[in-house]
Formats: C-alpha cells, structure tokens, sequence
C-alpha cells in the first residue's frame, strides 16, 4: 500500500498496491539533541519509480534520506524510532548488519568523492570488500558498471590512473558505478547535481530514468523542474512530516495540501 500522511488530519490513505514495495517506512520518528526532526513518516515507494523528496531548507528531507541507509547512526545525540523495510527487512531491527544493510543502498552524494585511487580500484572497491578478490571476476563488474553509467568508452584506456583527475561530471558518475558495483537494491540521491554543470546534469537526470527499470530511486531535490523532469512520484516534506505524496504531475499540478500549493507557487522556500 502507497500511503502518505497528512498533518491536518493524520489519515493514511491508499495511492495503489502493486506487490511488495522495495522501500516501505513505518511510524519513523527522528529526535536530535530532544527536537523533534522527522514526525510519524508513513510512506511505502512504489517499485522501480524515481521518488523525489522535495520540501523548504531545514525541514527534513536529507534527514529522512539518510535514515534509509542508516548514516545517522554516528551522529551524537540522535534518536530513531520506527520501521525502515528494504524487501520486507528491518533495517532497524534489534541485531541488523549495517554493512549488509548498506549494501542495498547506492548513495549518490551532493559532490562526488572519488576514492584517492586509480578509476578501476574506484569501482572494485565494493565487490573486493564484500569478499571478490580475483581480477578476471573484478574486471567485468568494472566495465560493466562503468558502462551503466556511460563512462567506459571514456575511460577504457587510463583505468589505471587516478580517479580524481577526471571531470566532475565524470567523477559522478563515476562514483555512481561505484555504487552499481555492490549491487544495490534501491538508489538514494542528495541533492546529487548540485555540484554539477547543466550537461552532466542531463547526463546524470537521464541515467537515473534509464537505471529505474532495475532499481528503486529516492531523490532529494530542491529544484522542482528537476523533480518534475526525472520524477514518478513526489513526497513534500515539511516540518519534519510528509503532508503529500502522489504522483508528480499531481503533486506539483494540483496538489491537495495549502502548504504545497504555496511551495509550489514559490511562496514557501
């Protein structure tokens, strides 16, 4: 069941039902230093979608993002209550593996960072980690990778030099295929073009639309044209709840919520 929550009336209701969701959230609270962060978030992602999570500055959206992959876990003062399902797992479940539960999660961050390696040691990184050792098995992940991602006619013949005197378009994409490489079940993205000029932007846009007919993809945006460019589905966040989830054109067209109408309008920013 696709759900979202609304903070006039604290109902969940049925957007559509198609199987398991790869990505289901439960009753998610988030608490730093006693604030109240990310309140009651209820919301099951539709498979092989790109969600995009959109909202003001500050009210939760790279919180909620990384509660996916639990990366709030070191951070001093934070308390997290709830459920994060990856295929029916508990990823917050008493005894949860988090080097396992991170293996389902390719993070695409804000600015890439390249390992301080050679390009294919970047992308062998992963599977060597998880225990593949052998370079015959290593280098067809790497090409096959580095071809999901539209890098490897580029860089086919220096796969020995280092990984940070590429292009910063490439470098994304680059450490996109490093995420590919371990295998993920669902894709994240924070704010993953804003580092980016606008033709590594579309090159990137157009990957993740490419790549959701293999993954489930969660973007978070603070650019709407970008949302509605690359987005199935939206979920608007504000002060820490979701007050909308639907599809995009719905969302960003006619949206049920007076608080979305003016972020969409530009009033609330």
């Amino acid at each position: 069941m696709y759900t979202y929550s609304t903070s006039e009336t604290e109902e969940t209701q049925d957007i559509t039902a198609v199987g398991l969701p790869h990505l289901e959230i439960k009753d998610l609270n988030v608490y730093m230093e006693g604030n109240h962060i990310l309140k009651n978030i209820n919301l099951a992602l539709p498979n092989n979608s790109v969600t995009s999570i959109i909202g003001p500055s500050g009210c939760g959206k790279t919180t909620l993002l990384k509660t996916l992959n639990r990366l709030l876990d070191d951070t001093q003062g934070v308390v997290v209550n709830g459920s994060v399902l990856v295929n029916g797992e508990d990823i917050y479940a008493k005894g949860a593996e988090v080097t396992h539960i991170r293996k389902k999660m390719g993070l695409l961050s804000q600015k890439p960072f390249p390992l301080p390696m050679s390009i294919f040691d970047n992308i062998a990184y992963g599977p060597r980690i998880h225990g593949i050792r052998d370079k015959k098995k290593l280098g067809p992940i790497v090409e096959t990778q580095l071809r999901n991602v539209g890098l490897w006619e580029e860089v086919k013949d220096r796969l020995d030099q280092s990984a940070t005197r590429l292009s910063i378009g490439q470098q994304q994409r680059l450490c996109l295929a490093r995420g590919l490489a371990v295998e993920p079940e669902i894709i994240l993205g924070d704010e993953s073009t804003s580092a980016l000029d606008p033709v590594s932007t579309q090159t990137i846009e157009n990957l993740l639309i490419e790549l959701k007919k293999d993954y489930t993809i969660v973007l978070v945006t603070h650019i709407l044209r970008q949302a509605r460019r690359v987005s199935d589905y939206i979920a608007f966040v504000y002060n820490g709840e979701i007050l909308e989830f639907g599809p995009t054109e719905q969302v960003l067209l006619s949206p049920q919520h007076e608080i979305t109408r003016q972020y969409v309008k530009g009033f609330i920013s």
